[in-house]
């Protein structure tokens, strides 16, 4: 991936390798497919308020989200999401990494 340098002088935040278990499951990004993020330069800088979104898909099928922060008052983590969830997230960040129809290969979309 071509990471733009942040005009705050740094590099762009990026996916961290993180090892999570939550509820019996383990998601690791590491072997996750990253499938969208707003890590991108909006004319200023790469992290949006201090902060970045990245959207997982595991080799399973499962999604999450890893959240990454520059505020030295948070920590970065991640969340499983609900495929509903991973759907509106994946519509919300700017950079998509991967199609739509190959990201959610089982979600049928029929017009409302």
């Amino acid at each position: 991936m071509g990471w733009a340098k942040s005009i705050t002088g740094g590099e762009p935040m990026q996916p961290l390798d993180m090892d999570w278990v939550v509820a019996g499951k383990r998601y690791r990004t590491n072997t996750a497919t990253l499938i969208a993020h707003d890590a991108y330069w909006n004319g200023y800088s790469c992290e949006q308020g201090g902060r970045n979104t990245f959207l997982f898909r595991t080799p399973n099928g499962n999604f999450f989200a890893q959240y990454q922060t520059l505020l030295p008052v948070e920590t970065g983590k991640i969340a499983p999401l609900e495929i509903d969830e991973a759907v509106s997230l994946y519509h919300s960040l700017y950079k998509k990494e991967v199609p739509f129809k190959v990201a959610f290969p089982d979600v049928k979309v029929k017009d409302a």
